[in-house]
C-alpha cells in the first residue's frame, strides 16, 4: 500500500490546527484543560484501605477522548490528596491508582470532597463527604447492583421459555417490575435533587421508553419503533450544559445514535446527521464535537461503509465554513474544503469523470472512448506492496471478462516513467494502461489516498463501485450486466 498524502483532516488534528480533538493512549499526557471559573480551590481527598503507595493519575474526559488532568501521591496507608489552585472542569474523572485499581467520581464547581473505601469493594464500601454528586453516583451504583442478579435470572428464564408461555410471561412481568423500581428510585433522586449535576448526568444517559407500534395486520412495526426511539433519543440531554461533554454520556449516545440506530448508508447517515447537527448548531461546544466526530468516522480509509466518505464530504462542505467553524483559522478551513472538493467528483452515483493520458506506446487514451458496458478504473503504484499482489489479480479478471463487456483503464500514480513501464511489463498488462507524471489528467477526478484504488463505471459511466478489492469485482460485473440486459 502506498499512502499518497495525509488527509487534510489528519493534518488539521495533528499539528496544523486545533480541530477539536485530542488523541491519547495510556502513555500520553495531554495539556488540554477546559476553562473553569476560579471560585474556590480543588481539594479531593481519599482514604483507600488496601491501596499500595505510588502515584495516582487523574484522567478526565472530553467527548470520546481521555486526557491526564493531574496526579497525586498515594502513601502507604492508601491516603491521597489532590490540591489545585485552578478548579478542574466539572465532569467525570477517574483516578488510576497503584495496584491497577480505578476510582471514579463526579465533580461540579464545589470541589472539596473526601472519599473513604476499601480496595476490595470500592462500590460497596464507598463513603463520600462534601459532594452530593459523587455520593448519589455511588448510591445509584449500589442500588442497581442489588437488582442485577434478579434481572439476569429473569432474562435467563425468558430465554429458556417459549414466547407467551406462563414461565415467559411471569419472568417478563417481574423484569418490568424491577425496571419500574429502578425508574422510581431515579425519579425520586431527580425530584429531590433537581439542580444536581448528577441529575443532569443521569437523565442524559437514559434511553427513551420503549413503545410498541403494530401494523394493520397485527405484526410489530419495527421500523416505526426505531424511528420513534431515534426521534426521542436526545430528549433528556440539555445542550445548554457543557459539563456533560466532560462525561462519557454524550460520546456514548452519539456513537450509538450514528453507528447503531442509523442505517450505515450515506444517504441515511447524512439525513440523520444533518437533523442532529441542526439541533445543536447554536450550542457551540456540542456543534464542534458532533461535526468533528461524525466527519472523522467517515473519513476516507477510516470507514468500511461503501462510499462513507460522502458523509465526510457533506459535513465538511456544509459545516466547516468560516462562519460556523469557530475553532479554526480560515486558511485551514479553506484547505480542508479543497480536500473534499478533490474527493467530490468520485463519489458513488456521480458521473465518472473522463481521463485522457498516454499509454506505454505514447498513444492518448480516454475512458470515454471505451465502448464496453463496464469500465474499471484501476489506480496503482509500482512501489505499493498490495498493488504488486492485486495487479496480477486484476489482469486475470480482465482476461476472463473482456469478452463479456468489461474494460479496464489502469492509471499509474506516484511513480516514474521508467518504473511504470517496467512494472507493466512484469505484470503483463493487456488492458489500457496510462501514466501522467504531472497528475493533471487525474487531478480532482478519481480520488486516491491509498493505493490500490478501484472504481467501477456502468454503461452510463456512473460510478457504481469504489474502494474495492479484486475479489469483489465479479459480483458487481454480474449485477451491472444484468441491469444492462447483458447478463448470462
Amino acid at each position: 500500500m502506498v499512502i499518497l498524502k495525509r488527509s487534510a483532516l489528519f493534518l488539521l488534528i495533528f499539528g496544523f490546527s486545533s480541530i477539536a480533538f485530542f488523541k491519547a493512549d495510556a502513555q500520553t499526557t495531554l495539556t488540554f484543560q477546559p476553562a473553569a471559573p476560579a471560585i474556590d480551590s480543588t481539594q479531593i481527598e481519599a482514604y483507600l484501605e488496601g491501596i499500595p503507595a505510588g502515584m495516582a493519575k487523574l484522567v478526565g474526559v472530553w467527548g470520546d477522548q481521555n486526557f491526564i488532568a493531574d496526579s497525586a501521591a498515594v502513601d502507604a496507608s492508601g491516603h491521597l490528596v489532590l490540591r489545585r489552585k485552578k478548579l478542574l472542569a466539572p465532569g467525570f474523572y477517574t483516578f488510576l491508582l497503584p495496584g491497577m485499581k480505578q476510582l471514579s467520581f463526579l465533580i461540579d464547581k464545589d470541589q472539596r470532597m473526601t472519599m473513604r473505601a476499601k480496595a476490595a469493594d470500592f462500590m460497596g464500601t464507598m463513603q463520600v463527604e462534601g459532594s452530593i454528586n459523587t455520593d448519589l453516583f455511588y448510591q445509584t451504583i449500589r442500588f442497581q447492583a442489588k437488582q442485577e442478579p434478579e434481572l439476569a435470572q429473569t432474562t435467563g428464564a425468558m430465554n429458556k421459555s417459549a414466547a407467551n408461555s406462563a414461565e415467559f410471561i411471569q419472568a417478563k412481568q417481574r423484569q418490568m417490575q424491577i425496571l419500574e423500581e429502578r425508574k422510581a428510585y431515579l425519579d425520586g433522586i431527580f425530584k429531590q435533587y433537581p439542580d444536581a449535576f448528577f441529575t443532569k448526568f443521569k437523565i442524559s444517559g437514559q434511553n427513551p421508553d420503549f413503545k410498541e407500534f403494530k401494523k394493520a395486520n397485527g405484526d410489530m412495526d419495527t421500523m416505526r419503533q426505531l424511528m420513534y426511539y431515534r426521534d426521542h433519543f436526545w430528549d433528556g440531554v440539555d445542550f445548554n450544559d457543557n459539563r456533560l461533554l466532560n462525561t462519557p454520556v454524550i460520546a456514548n449516545k452519539l456513537k450509538r445514535y450514528i453507528k447503531e440506530l442509523t442505517p450505515q448508508h450515506p444517504d441515511s447517515l447524512i439525513k440523520v446527521s444533518d437533523a442532529l447537527i441542526r439541533r445543536v448548531i447554536n450550542h457551540r461546544e456540542y456543534f464542534k464535537y458532533f461535526t468533528n466526530w461524525i466527519a472523522l468516522q467517515y473519513e476516507n480509509t477510516k470507514t468500511t461503509v461503501m462510499d462513507g466518505e460522502a458523509v465526510y464530504v457533506h459535513i465538511i462542505k456544509n459545516y466547516f465554513t468560516d462562519e460556523l467553524a469557530f475553532w479554526d483559522k480560515p486558511e485551514n478551513l479553506k484547505g480542508l474544503r479543497k480536500h473534499v472538493w478533490e474527493m467530490e467528483a468520485s463519489l458513488l452515483g456521480r458521473k465518472g469523470p473522463d481521463v485522457k493520458a498516454r499509454d506505454i506506446n505514447g498513444a492518448l487514451k480516454s475512458i470515454y472512448e471505451m465502448t464496453a458496458p463496464i469500465v474499471v478504473v484501476f489506480m496503482y503504484s509500482p512501489d505499493c506492496e498490495h498493488c504488486q499482489k492485486e495487479a496480477g489479480e486484476v489482469e486475470a479478471i480482465y482476461r476472463k471478462w473482456k469478452s463479456r463487456g468489461v474494460e479496464i483503464y489502469g492509471i499509474a500514480v506516484s511513480t516514474t516513467d521508467e518504473e511504470w513501464k517496467k512494472f507493466s511489463q512484469e505484470k503483463g498488462f493487456t488492458f489500457t494502461n496510462v501514466f501522467d507524471p504531472t497528475n493533471v489528467a487525474i487531478y480532482a477526478k478519481y480520488f486516491v489516498d491509498i493505493t490500490p484504488e478501484i472504481y467501477v463505471l456502468n454503461k452510463d459511466r456512473t460510478i457504481v463501485g469504489k474502494n474495492l478489492h479484486p475479489n469483489q469485482l465479479e459480483t458487481i460485473f454480474e449485477r451491472e450486466l444484468k441491469k444492462a440486459g447483458l447478463g448470462h
